[in-house]
């Protein structure tokens, strides 16, 4: 089952469970305490909770006349770095000072966990994620993204994008943060698969697409097989010593890199793909210097 929120083109906001031609409205009035996302998220029962708040009063409603947002409440951001091998040598080459220090993390038990966004700084489909204008070199990383419960639990999946200034990051690893963590850095959608079972990890796959001026200008796709942790110890580490009482969203690595020569423009469009999930599209906004 996937969950979404939507805007309908009244202007209603809801959530809704998505199906192959549309989405069915929830009326969330009919249980205590369940008024938004990611209170049926956070349930025993997501999914028999979804079922039982349909709103039989109401039609189900065609893709073309709603907009899918971001599916993020109040979750805190975190994001895992360098779980897939393409991402440990793309980080090596772009720091000789730091170089040694992604080679060991790629093996190493304890993986690489940073806080990435605050729900305000997050972009749902359609919606511009941002290159920072003192950077020269950005890419988008394409990740799985893992909803996790306040009680520590992976309750669901959607489409993540960890936008990145390479340059910043690799200048200094002690500037991850500003190469990471700015207004509109994080792309999250267009909806939430619930955890009802073991991940396929070799079907699950992960494809970014970009697009300048309607040509496409770079594609690249991996697998969550190619991934060198398991979901569950990502979510082990980031939970340990912590707590997450609005629950917590965990960004779990890009196996796709854009060559070295490429940086995102202005007005570049990012599609990105996951299998069983959906299609996550945001065009690209960079500003010039103030």
């Amino acid at each position: 089952m996937k969950l979404a929120k939507v805007l309908l083109s009244n202007g209603e906001r809801h959530v809704a469970i998505v199906e192959a031609n549309g989405v069915q409205l929830l009326d969330l009035s009919q249980v205590d305490n369940i008024h938004r996302l990611s209170d049926i998220l956070h349930s025993a029962d997501p999914a028999g909770l979804a079922k039982f708040l349909i709103d039989k009063e109401l039609p189900p409603v065609p893709f073309n006349q709603l907009e899918f947002l971001a599916p993020v409440d109040y979750q805190e951001v975190w994001a895992a770095g360098v779980t897939y091998k393409r991402s440990q040598v793309a980080r090596m080459e772009e720091s000789e000072t730091a170089a040694s220090h992604y080679d060991q993390v790629y093996t190493a038990d304890r993986p690489e966990l940073f806080f990435k966004a605050t729900p305000n700084r997050v972009c749902g489909p359609n919606q511009p994620v941002r290159v920072r204008f003192d950077s020269q070199w950005s890419v988008p990383e394409p990740e799985l993204a893992l909803i996790v419960s306040p009680d520590q639990k992976l309750v669901g999946y959607t489409v993540g994008n960890d936008m990145s200034a390479r340059d910043i990051e690799g200048e200094n690893p002690l500037y991850l943060p500003q190469a990471k963590f700015y207004k509109q850095c994080c792309g999250l959608g267009p909806c939430v698969l619930l955890h009802e079972g073991p991940l396929d990890r070799d079907a699950t796959r992960i494809i970014l697409t970009i697009e300048r001026d309607g040509e496409e200008v770079f594609r690249g796709d991996t697998s969550v097989a190619e991934m060198a942790r398991g979901l569950e110890d990502l979510i082990s580490w980031l939970v340990k010593e912590n707590d997450f009482p609005s629950g917590a969203i965990l960004l779990t690595g890009t196996g796709i890199v854009p060559p070295d020569e490429f940086t995102l423009e202005d007005r570049d469009i990012v599609s990105i793909e996951i299998t069983g999930i959906g299609t996550l599209i945001n065009p690209v906004v960079k500003d010039s210097a103030p």
